[in-house]
């Protein structure tokens, strides 16, 4: 039986490129929402998720960290996936022919230099899967679609320009995760998640946070966000070097309890060559 990796998009979306290089093995299954894309892990109908949590470019992935604590499953790993913008167009277009390129709203600003220098117009579609189908329902050569170039062999188009970002680094961290956790993996460099709330005392995220410094645990990433849309109640985000088992891991972590009124891992993983 094929094993199955779902992903929030449609067909030629960057999370379907993810999936086809993390995990070539695996049938991608594609889904509406974030919260689908879940949901299908947990019933069974796929057996891992591909969830975006980051861009160099344009920041964090809203929705993600709200939906992870509550999901059940966990980080298995992470995939840093290079993300190259191409213009698509119908076949026999040209570049000249193009008057209206259609993207996702968070892409187009990505490649406005692009756009800007060829007096192309940016037009906001759903998805940019979405934009790349519907170009090719259109059959119009003035309009083209900026999305992968998975997005182009599936829909049958052709490549007008290739790699138009802005920037040359546009990259998107990717969590794989799984039903069931799996700490049993070592690694010269591995990655712990988690999530927490801190005690209402003065300084408790200063002090919660004391115990990484001095046991010389190095924290890559730490992110507040609002739960239930509360100003006075905030959840973190954490990502930090080294393995729970690990006893400098073992006591900062035992410190940040103290200080905190919810603490909950949301895996230990090997870190993608990528991060380095």
């Amino acid at each position: 039986m094929t094993s199955r990796i779902a992903f929030q998009g449609e067909p030629g979306a960057y999370s379907h490129q993810a999936c086809h290089e993390a995990r070539p093995r695996m049938e991608a299954l594609p889904c509406p929402t974030f919260e689908d894309v879940i949901e299908a892990v947990q019933s069974g109908a796929a057996d891992q998720a591909m969830l975006p949590v980051e861009n160099s470019t344009y920041g964090r992935v809203a929705d993600i960290h709200r939906l992870l604590p509550e999901s059940g499953l966990h980080i298995i790993d992470e995939a840093f996936v290079r993300v190259h913008i191409n213009l698509l167009g119908v076949p026999g277009a040209t570049l000249a022919d193009v008057t209206d390129a259609w993207s996702h709203l968070v892409l187009l600003p990505q490649c406005a230099l692009f756009l800007r220098q060829h007096g192309i117009k940016g037009r906001v579609s759903p998805d940019n899967a979405r934009a790349a189908r519907d170009v090719a329902d259109m059959g119009d050569k003035s309009h083209a679609a900026l999305a992968s170039e998975l997005a182009g062999d599936i829909y049958g188009l052709d490549v007008l320009a290739r790699h138009i970002e802005d920037h040359d680094r546009n990259t998107t961290r990717f969590l794989i995760m799984s039903p069931k956790a799996d700490m049993t993996r070592r690694a010269d460099h591995m990655m712990t998640s988690f999530v927490f709330r801190v005690r209402n005392i003065p300084a408790a995220l200063y002090k919660a946070m004391g115990g990484f410094a001095t046991n010389g645990v190095n924290m890559t990433k730490l992110e507040s966000y609002m739960v239930g849309g509360s100003f006075t109640a905030t959840q973190f985000y954490a990502d930090i070097e080294g393995h729970p088992d690990d006893p400098p891991v073992q006591r900062a972590m035992e410190e940040l309890r103290y200080f905190t009124s919810m603490l909950h891992i949301l895996g230990t993983y090997p870190a993608d060559p990528a991060r380095d």
